[in-house]
């Protein structure tokens, strides 16, 4: 059985995820940096890791396999999962997939190079009910796929 990744650090879909899996007697595993301990264990099994910036993502491409699932925002460990065979949902619901993950890579190149040159965007946009509705679906779609499959 798969194994659900979770780049804990920020994500706005912990309960989700547990009651999604718990559906489907699925794993999940939060990983996080030791800077964002929680008292509350009622989420599922939780990894605390290094303070570094990258420790978390670290962890999880050292540790996701094929058919896994990881949920993260961050695209540079998408990218690194993907050619693995993790399936990575972001906690807005989007599926990344191969076949557009160096576009997302060379918007994220692009837009850090403006920031560094003094132009900020306005930022993300806030998370909303629908993003949260379109990860519930995506989520249960993967889980269902692999559980029939």
């Amino acid at each position: 059985m798969p194994t659900i990744f979770v780049d804990a650090d920020s994500c706005p879909v912990k309960e989700e995820i547990v009651e999604i899996a718990s559906d489907f007697s699925i794993k999940v595993l939060f990983v996080a940096s030791y800077n964002h301990v929680k008292n509350d264990f009622t989420y599922a099994e939780w990894k605390y890791v290094d303070i570094g910036k990258e420790a978390a993502d670290l962890f999880i491409m050292n540790h996701a396999a094929k058919g896994d699932i990881a949920v993260t925002q961050d695209i540079g460990l998408a990218s690194t999962l993907l050619p693995k065979g993790v399936y990575v949902l972001s906690p807005r619901g989007t599926l990344f997939e191969e076949k557009g993950i160096l576009t997302a890579l060379d918007l994220r190149f692009l837009s850090a190079k403006a920031r560094r040159r003094g132009e900020y965007g306005k930022g993300p946009k806030p998370f909303i009910s629908s993003d949260r509705e379109r990860f519930v679906k995506e989520l249960t779609n993967i889980l269902s796929n692999l559980v029939e499959g």
